[in-house]
Parts: C-alpha cells; sequence; structure tokens
C-alpha cells in the first residue's frame, strides 16, 4: 500500500489563509546531533535480547515459554489446557498452518474472518486469544501487532487470557528499531497494517494511589512463548 497523498499544497494553503499566516514552508527532517536512543542495547546478541525480554516479562506480570517450533503445537496445547480454554479466537495468519499451532488441541478455533460481521463478538466471548507477533521488544517487553482484516485488534484484546507467539528473529532491542522497521515498510509500499499495537503484558491500570488493577480493559493473564526460529 503507496502512500498517496492528495491537495496537500492546496489544503495547508487555505488553511493558512484562514489562520492568518503564510503558506507554510517545506519542513525538513532535523538531523540530531545526539541520538542516544541507538545506543541502548546496542550490540546485543539475539540471545541476549531473549534474556532481556524474559526479564521484563517478570516485571510486566507475563509468563514466558521457550519453544522448538517443532514442539510448538505441543506447547499450545498444555497452554490451552491451563487455561481452562475451550474456545480460540485467532488471526486468519498463514503462519498458523506453516506451524501446525492448533494440530494437538481440541478447543473450538475461529479464525477472522472479514465477511463474517460478528467477529469482535466471537472474540469477546472468547476464552483465549493466540496471535503471531509482527516484532517484539525486548526492553519493555513488548510485542508489536500489525493488523489488518484478515487480523482483527480484537483478538489480543478481548479475550481474558492472551497468547502471543513470538519468532525469536523478531525481538529487537526498543521502540526506536520497531519505529525504524515500520516507516521503512510503509515508505516502501509494503505496509499492509491498518493498525499497530503494542502490548506490554496483560491490561493493567492504577489510581491515583497507584494500586494497580489487572484486567480492566483487556485480557487478564498473558504468555508469551518464544519460538526458537533462528
Amino acid at each position: 500500500m503507496s502512500e498517496q497523498i492528495l491537495n496537500r499544497e492546496s489544503f495547508l494553503s487555505s488553511l493558512a489563509q484562514k489562520l492568518g499566516r503564510s503558506t507554510p514552508k517545506t519542513v525538513e527532517i532535523p538531523k540530531w546531533k545526539h541520538q542516544p536512543q541507538w545506543e541502548v542495547l546496542k550490540n546485543t546478541s539475539q540471545d541476549e535480547l531473549v534474556t532481556v525480554f524474559k526479564k521484563q516479562c517478570e516485571t510486566i506480570h507475563t509468563d514466558v515459554i521457550e519453544t522448538e517450533k517443532e514442539q510448538l503445537a505441543d506447547v499450545i496445547k498444555e497452554r490451552i489446557e491451563a487455561y481452562n480454554g475451550n474456545s480460540i479466537s485467532t488471526w486468519n495468519d498463514k503462519r498458523f498452518d506453516q506451524y501446525g499451532i492448533f494440530s494437538k488441541t481440541e478447543a473450538m478455533i475461529h479464525a477472522w474472518d472479514p465477511r463474517m460481521k460478528d467477529n469482535v463478538n466471537v472474540a469477546e466471548q472468547a476464552d483465549i486469544g493466540i496471535t503471531f507477533c509482527d516484532l517484539a521488544l525486548a526492553e519493555s517487553g513488548t510485542v508489536v501487532l500489525f493488523s489488518n482484516e484478515e487480523q482483527g485488534r480484537s483478538v489480543s484484546l478481548l479475550p481474558t487470557t492472551y497468547i502471543a507467539l513470538v519468532p525469536k528473529s523478531l525481538i529487537v532491542p526498543r521502540m526506536s528499531q520497531a519505529a525504524r522497521i515500520i516507516h521503512h515498510r510503509n515508505k516502501a509500499g509494503e505496509f499492509p497494517a491498518t493498525c499497530v499495537n503494542f502490548i506490554s503484558g496483560p491490561s493493567n491500570s492504577a489510581d491515583i494511589e497507584m494500586n494497580l488493577v489487572v484486567g480492566v480493559h483487556g485480557p487478564i493473564k498473558t504468555t508469551y512463548i518464544i519460538i526458537s526460529d533462528l
């Protein structure tokens, strides 16, 4: 999906005129002399990023499991049973078939279907939502999801429990790298997402006295499953 902006100059000129200002000039992106954001976790190996990611997950109340892709179906089956999951909401994502994710579970699986009108209701009633992530941030224990018509964001937001499948190769140091990847993909016209979600563990909310409450506006329990795909 390439970027296309129509009538930008005429729109900005009209807006400037109504505000009593001169027509805006083209703004150049500044080149900052100091960019400390790229120094955090610099030159960290992929295994070290996994260690940082797992450590941060302890802080955000998220379980982490590491597995080889050959054992992934068994791990998924165990997690579904541990969460007493009878109904699963998931994406229409080819990676599920490639990895044989649900080959060993007897739970009812509903894959997001843009032709259906009740996808959101199904996700809301599901015991567990399961998606792959498209990136993961080691520093904050965050999974990044690229939603589109086949991959509704409700799957990760509405079920009581959420499981994110995290290919090891997709773990990057922090938000800086993720933003750069998203920017380059969008600039190249390769970015199909209608929404980008950054999820750091289960839903958390705190009042003015910092009393933490989990599950106010999203899943109460979360598991990240790291898949060794390197």
